[in-house]
C-alpha cells in the first residue's frame, strides 16, 4: 500500500477571493495551510474556516511583497512543515493605467507586487521542494501578460515577466520531481476587477480554484481559466501590430 504524505500549502495573497476559494477546497481534503498576506484579521478568519472544513492545520502569517523582512518567517515555517511542500501565488496589484500614466513611480510597486516580490520568495522556497523531490508551485498570472494592451500594459508587463519566470522555474523543478504550473485567468470576480469597464465572461473564484486543482493533479504546465481564454488570447496575439496599435482593447 502506498503511503499518503501530508500536503502543506503556502498560499501567498491568501486574502484574495481566488486564494480563499482554493484554501477552502484544500482544507476539505485535509491539507495543512499557511495563509500569507497583509490583513491578519482576514487571514485568521479564513484560517478558522479552513480548520472547520478539515485542514490538518491552518495558520495566518504576514506577507508583504514589498517587505523582504516578512519572507524569512514564512520560509522557516515551511521548512519545519512535514510532508509535501506546495505553494500558490495570488499576489498582484493593478492600479488604473491612467493613474500610472500620471505617476510613473507606481510602476515600481506594480512590478514588485505582481512579479519580483513573490518571485523572490518562491525562489527561496524552491530548494526545499527540490530536496524533498516533490511538490508544486502554482503561479497565478493573467491573460494580460500575453500581449501589451493600452488599458493595462504595465500590469501586463509585470505578469509577462512572471510568466517567463515560472517557465524557467518549471524547467528547473522538473529535474527533481517537483513541478510548477502557470495559471492565466481571464476576468474573475475579485476585488481587483470590481467596477472595471469592459468586463465580460466573468468567472467565479471557485471555478478558478477547481481549474488549479485539476492542473496540479495532472501536472499541467500552463492553463487558461476559463479554458476559452486560450482561444481568445490566440486571436489577440495573432493580430498584426499595425492593426493592433489602433485598437482599444
Amino acid at each position: 500500500m502506498t503511503e499518503t504524505r501530508q500536503e502543506c500549502w503556502l498560499i501567498l495573497g491568501a486574502t484574495s477571493s481566488m486564494a480563499r476559494a482554493l484554501s477552502r477546497k484544500l482544507a476539505a481534503r485535509g491539507a495543512a495551510l499557511l495563509l500569507a498576506g497583509r490583513d491578519m484579521d482576514d487571514l485568521e478568519a479564513t484560517a478558522a474556516d479552513c480548520r472547520h472544513r478539515g485542514a490538518a492545520w491552518a495558520e495566518p502569517i504576514r506577507f508583504d511583497a514589498r517587505d523582504s523582512a516578512t519572507f524569512e518567517p514564512i520560509l522557516s515555517r515551511m521548512a519545519a512543515a512535514e510532508g509535501t511542500l506546495n505553494a500558490a501565488v495570488f499576489v498582484g496589484s493593478m492600479p488604473e493605467q491612467a493613474l500610472i500614466d500620471s505617476d510613473p513611480s507606481l510602476i515600481d510597486s506594480v512590478v514588485t507586487d505582481s512579479f519580483t516580490g513573490p518571485a523572490r520568495l518562491i525562489h527561496a522556497l524552491a530548494p526545499m521542494l527540490e530536496e524533498r523531490g516533490s511538490g508544486t508551485i502554482v503561479g497565478v498570472g493573467s491573460v494580460a501578460g500575453d500581449r501589451g494592451r493600452v488599458g493595462n500594459y504595465v500590469y501586463g508587463a509585470a505578469k509577462a515577466g512572471f510568466h517567463t519566470y515560472m517557465s524557467g522555474l518549471r524547467n528547473r523543478l522538473t529535474r527533481s520531481g517537483a513541478h510548477a504550473v502557470t495559471v492565466k485567468p481571464g476576468f474573475v470576480d475579485t476585488a481587483m476587477t470590481w467596477g472595471l469597464d469592459g468586463m465580460f465572461l466573468v468567472a467565479p473564484p471557485e471555478a478558478v480554484a477547481d481549474a488549479i486543482l485539476k492542473a496540479e493533479r495532472k501536472r499541467k504546465n500552463i492553463i487558461y481559466t476559463p479554458f476559452f481564454w486560450r482561444y481568445i488570447m490566440t486571436i489577440i496575439r495573432a493580430i498584426p501590430e499595425p492593426i493592433f496599435k489602433k485598437m482599444s482593447i
